[in-house]
């Protein structure tokens, strides 16, 4: 059975870019691409660990069409783009996780 998407569109269930924790005592950040099936324009989700802060979400550009997403200052994502808005750390979703 496939799940249904939210009203929101984010497909959950096809989330990719998601690494199991190896180790509790190393658990940092992770980004993910979530799709969207309302429209084309995909998200990114950082995920952190339950009971942490939530990170500090920042974008640099990198080149042209290239952004990098940071959380705490630490790389979790690049995103390249054809066409459409820069993306910004409102655009960026915050995941808390737990195990």
């Amino acid at each position: 059975m496939i799940a249904q998407p939210h009203e929101s569109g984010l497909c959950w269930d096809q989330v990719t870019g998601l690494m199991p924790f190896p180790d509790r005592a190393q658990r940092s950040p992770q980004g993910i691409l979530v799709p969207n099936s309302r429209t084309k324009r995909d998200a990114v989700a950082v995920v952190y660990t339950k009971g942490a802060p939530p990170p500090e979400i920042t974008v640099k550009a990198i080149s042209g069409s290239v952004t990098s997403v940071l959380a705490d200052g630490v790389a979790v994502a690049v995103v390249a783009h054809a066409k459409g808005p820069d993306l910004t750390p409102e655009d960026v979703l915050l995941v808390e996780q737990s195990l």
